[in-house]
């Protein structure tokens, strides 16, 4: 099971990626665009999801996906750190995020860190 050392290690390790406290929480950024915190206690983590697919996640998986009050209006979901299977999961929905917030130049040198592939 992940926690938030493995959230913040995973987190740095993309391209450009800097750590900042906003709101008493550490906050991921990429080129200066948050994506991805470390809310409350520590045990989930918030990031960047499409509105659509947010709710999708949601409704297929409660019990690892939810949407805070306060981020309803926004495309963000919650992610119980404890639910995930494990570091390859930890790692595709950060490197998710962190593609909806980089810049195209940024994306451009890093096809590594691409869509990933369709099933």
């Amino acid at each position: 099971m992940p926690d938030a050392e493995d959230v913040r290690r995973v987190a740095l390790s993309l391209p450009d990626t800097t750590e900042k406290v906003a709101w008493n929480m550490p906050t991921f950024r990429v080129a200066a665009k948050m994506f991805a915190t470390l809310p409350e206690d520590e045990t989930s983590m918030a990031v960047r999801c499409p509105k659509e697919e947010r709710d999708e996640l949601v409704l297929a998986e409660p019990g690892k996906f939810w949407i805070a009050d306060h981020e309803a209006g926004f495309a963000w979901v919650r992610v119980r750190l404890s639910a995930l299977e494990g570091e390859p999961e930890l790692r595709d929905i950060l490197a998710d995020s962190w593609r909806q917030a980089a810049p195209t130049g940024l994306l451009d040198s890093h096809p590594e860190l691409g869509l990933p592939a369709a099933d």
